[in-house]
């Protein structure tokens, strides 16, 4: 395992302005690569998918290959990946069609960890059927998200289980394997929100128990577009709305209108970098792939801890990330102290950690923290000791 962070910090151009950036959960900084790809793409002759001219046999090679890159990512089946305008979107459009199969006597089930990007379009799309919206509890002690309380909730009844793979409010990574299974064994599918595990940790969407799976490229060193990964069995039988002129094929039938082919290229770029990051892994990309986020893991994990430490050092500081087995993300409050104004004391000097609830809203309120949460604190690739010392010295100074 090697990871060079000065070497990858080099090939973003947006750290050239000096600031720390802790903000990655919300959308990371995008390396010279990407954004070339997407330039490139968008300067080169191109034209609708077709195989006729150059132009046209470019844009499909530009899809093909977005495809089979997210796939790597995911080790899923090129054949069923989705691109879409973001995560939410996916799944709001598949939440509609899914539930069109829905009645009084089904079930859902949805979590309080969640991003509200996977909690509310299947609340949404329960009541619209008639059917029972159940909630899974998380630990507000713990932050832990235990797969007894979601097996708790699921019978046959149970149509869909809805989890997040990492909580994008306080890092928690839940036994998504665990949970898939009480789903699976009830008959039901698991749709997996893994917009802020992608970012972290190598992803496996058949050892996850995923029948579906999104991500968001732009939460890892991408453009902003967002991307379903599901097995074509499972897609095949659904029909959503389209056009009548456009394909009937999987997975095209889902992507409503002509794809956004430069930022499908700066997918592949970015993908292609992130395989990159261990300057020590071989061989193809999916290799590569795993052995670059271990290294990754490796390295925010130590920069994780340093933050930690420092944390516990401050007075009144309430670090509200305490899964065992959590991504680096830290939701910090300060007692009597406003997260906002930490927020703004902190970015005028020059290091970005914003403050909210960030769409974690079910997530906020179970922890008490209403509508408002905390400081949130998100490492990334590019992170390195000097932003953390930035960052605790910025708290130090606020909280003194």
């Amino acid at each position: 395992m090697s990871y060079d962070v000065a070497a990858v910090r080099a090939r973003f151009p947006a750290l050239g302005s000096g600031t720390a950036h802790f903000d990655g959960p919300g959308g990371s900084q995008t390396p010279d690569v990407v954004a070339r790809a997407v330039a490139d793409t968008l300067t080169a002759p191109i034209a609708n998918r077709g195989s006729v001219t150059a132009a046209e046999r470019f844009a499909d090679d530009v899809v093909v290959g977005a495809r089979r890159a997210v796939a790597d990512l995911t080790a899923g089946d090129p054949r069923g990946v989705v691109f879409g305008r973001s995560a939410t979107q996916l799944t709001y459009d598949l939440a509609r069609v899914l539930s069109a199969q829905w009645g009084p006597d089904d079930a859902v089930v949805v979590t309080r960890l969640d991003h509200d990007a996977n909690v509310r379009p299947w609340v949404q799309a329960a009541r619209r059927a008639g059917a029972t919206v159940r909630w899974a509890d998380f630990d507000p002690a713990t932050g832990e998200l235990e797969p007894a309380a979601v097996a708790a909730l699921v019978d046959e009844r149970t149509r869909l289980v809805a989890v997040t793979g990492a909580a994008n409010l306080i890092g928690t990574r839940p036994d998504v394997p665990a949970i898939a299974q009480h789903a699976h064994d009830a008959g039901a599918l698991v749709w997996v929100d893994g917009v802020h595990l992608t970012a972290h940790a190598a992803v496996d969407v058949a050892a996850l128990g995923a029948d579906f799976f999104t991500c968001s490229p732009y939460k890892f060193l991408g453009p902003h577009l967002g991307c379903l990964v599901a097995a074509p069995h499972l897609l095949d039988p659904l029909h959503p709305d389209k056009l009548l002129p456009s394909t009937g094929a999987v997975p095209e039938r889902f992507e409503l209108g002509t794809l956004p082919y430069e930022l499908l290229a700066g997918t592949t770029a970015a993908v292609d970098f992130l395989a990159g990051l261990d300057g020590a892994a071989s061989g193809g990309r999916r290799d590569r792939l795993v052995a670059s986020m271990a290294a990754v893991e490796a390295h925010e994990d130590r920069l994780r801890e340093r933050v930690e430490e420092g944390l516990r050092a401050l007075p009144g500081v309430t670090l509200w990330s305490r899964a065992k087995h959590r991504t680096p993300t830290l939701l910090v409050t300060v007692d009597g102290r406003d997260a906002a104004d930490a927020h703004r004391f902190l970015a005028e000097r020059g290091v970005n950690a914003p403050a909210g609830s960030f769409y974690a809203i079910e997530a906020s309120r179970h922890l008490g923290l209403g509508d408002t949460g905390g400081l949130r604190i998100g490492l990334a690739p590019y992170s390195d000791d000097d932003d953390v010392d930035r960052l605790l010295a910025g708290l130090r100074a606020w909280t003194g």
